[in-house]
Parts: structure tokens; sequence; C-alpha cells
């Protein structure tokens, strides 16, 4: 399979009704602080609603169970997921997954389930969240790289565009943002800032 080279995550489907449109191709939805089940399970159907008029790939983020009931195609698990996802269940729906590593222990346990997808970081310092991960740095995507073959490798922490080109230079599939988009003053053209500058490698796609 084959993943835009540019993969954005948005932490709400207020972010995806907002920034879907502007032509993004691939998304995540993750949510982490929802007042109930029933909630989540609106933002997800809404999510997908959205996604699928834009033609724009959805992937929701850990809450695989929501996302078979909902129908939804593609899910993303960190290793805290995976450890109580039933991977089984997963495949029976038809659902592809991919799953984020760290070091090379947790990578032996996601390639164990043959994932769609492996997400690699950090590769940058990130103020997204406390890391136990030092930065692993650009040599270490180009091993990951052989490592997994010809998966799809998507890499995340502390990226932005003037990154890319070393980071595609290493041998990743698909970079996956968060604060340079969040946390931009114009997110919607930031948002295009990175849909064009990853043209180059979309069009090798």
């Amino acid at each position: 399979m084959k993943l835009d080279p540019f993969y954005p995550i948005l932490d709400s489907v207020d972010w995806i009704k907002r920034l879907v449109p502007i032509g993004i191709r691939l998304v995540q939805l993750r949510i982490k602080n929802v007042a109930s089940t029933a909630t989540l399970r609106d933002h997800i159907a809404e999510a997908k609603a959205i996604c699928a008029y834009y033609q724009c790939q959805l992937i929701v983020n850990d809450y695989w169970h929501l996302a078979i009931e909902e129908g939804c195609d593609f899910i993303h698990l960190g290793q805290e997921d995976l450890a109580t996802a039933d991977i089984a269940n997963i495949r029976k729906a038809g659902l592809r997954f991919g799953i984020s590593t760290h070091d090379e222990a947790e990578l032996h346990i996601a390639l164990a389930t043959k994932p769609n997808y492996i997400a690699f970081g950090p590769i940058y310092p990130t103020t997204l969240k406390a890391m136990k991960w030092a930065p692993q740095g650009l040599e270490r995507i180009s091993l990951w790289r052989k490592k997994i073959e010809m998966l799809p490798l998507v890499v995340i922490g502390g990226l932005n565009i003037e990154r890319l080109a070393n980071v595609f230079a290493h041998h990743c599939n698909s970079v996956a943002v968060v604060t340079d988009i969040l946390m931009n003053k114009n997110p919607e053209a930031r948002i295009r800032a990175w849909i064009e500058a990853t043209n180059k490698w979309r069009k090798l796609l």
C-alpha cells in the first residue's frame, strides 16, 4: 500500500471539518479526552463522513472497536493500545492498521502483527508530550527502512517543512505532523504550505 507523504494528526472532528477541505489526502483523528463513548462515536462517524466526501483517507487512533462498529477502514495503534487490541478481530473486520515504534523491541512486537505501516519517532525533539525516548535522529530512519523492508514508514516528532528533504532522503514514505499545524497562527495557510512542499514526493507515488 501507499501513503500520502503528508500525514497530519488532528485532535478533534472540528479540526477535521476545518482543514480536510483544503486538500488533505490522509489524516489521523487522535482524540484523547472525550466525555462519553457516545460522543466519541459521533465524532468518529462525522469525521468519516467528512473524509469520505473529500476523498481523504481517515485513520482512527486507538479506538479500534468503535472504528469497526462505524465501518472505518484504517486505525493506528500505539504500543499500549496494541497490548490490549484484538488483532484477530481487527483483521476479521478488514481494518488496516499502523503501529507506533520507538525502539527495536517495540519494532519486533509490531512486525509480529503484520501491520500495514510502521510509525517511528521522535525524530527531532518534540513538545507534543513528554517522551521517555531521546530524539532518534535521521540515521535511524534508514535503519528502520532496512528492518521493515517494503512496509510504508511514517516518521514523527519535531517535523517541519524545512526538515522535509532530510527525512525523505533517509527513505521514509510519509511525515506525521501535529504541532507545526495546530500551534500555527494560520493553520489553513500552513496546511497549504505542507501540501505544496510534499508535492515533490507525492508525484513519486
